[in-house]
């Protein structure tokens, strides 16, 4: 019996991951439309947004279930994640322009992009699988993203200030899980490196 052939690169996946890179320009410029002061722009990229993100669900779930699962996805995909909230967080601290939320898109990019790279260097000893807790991360840092994206401050209403204050909870959930899952990558990796170097040894 003849082994299954690897997937091809050319797939529904990955063409997702693809318009998800292709999208985040799309998304930053919506979203910066008038240094960020245009609300009907900002609903547009509330939507951009959304529709992204529901692409990175959709495109991980056909490559399970079809067998799409590439080496190409495997690398474009993150890059595709960390391109969207990167542009995400970046654009809201241009609009905020405070140094709290400068502060939090510092500390979440390098936790999110030195995580990326060291997934990378590990791989040569072994895989890290995703934890609960970060996905969990990843959706609250999705909704908290999202709810800031919507131009909630400059819809002068009682919803809109208790939705906004329910989207600073959510980015205080998301930060605190963020920093203390990437502990738990850095302390995983050193297991991992340590368990594959006494095996050689």
């Amino acid at each position: 019996m003849e082994p299954a052939s690897p997937p091809s690169n050319l797939n529904i996946a990955n063409a997702l991951t693809v318009l998800r890179i292709a999208g985040v320009p799309v998304f930053g410029w919506l979203l910066l439309v008038d240094d960020g002061q245009d609300v009907s722009m900002r609903v547009w990229a509330w939507v951009a947004f959304v529709l992204l993100m529901l692409t990175d669900r959709i495109d991980g779930d056909l490559a399970r279930s079809r067998n799409l699962v590439t080496n190409f996805g495997k690398l474009a995909d993150p890059i595709a994640d960390k391109a969207l909230t990167g542009m995400a967080f970046i654009g809201l601290a241009l609009i905020f322009d405070h140094w709290l939320f400068w502060t939090i898109t510092v500390v979440v990019l390098v936790r999110e992009w030195g995580i990326t790279v060291m997934r990378f260097f590990i791989k040569k000893y072994g895989v890290m699988p995703a934890s609960q807790g970060g996905r969990i991360k990843t959706t609250l840092q999705a909704l908290a993203l999202g709810g800031y994206v919507l131009p909630f401050e400059l819809w002068d209403n009682t919803a809109s200030d208790v939705l906004r204050w329910i989207t600073h909870v959510l980015m205080a959930g998301a930060v605190a899980i963020t920093l203390v899952t990437g502990v738990q990558y850095v302390r995983d990796a050193r297991v991992i490196r340590r368990e594959a170097l006494a095996r050689q040894g």
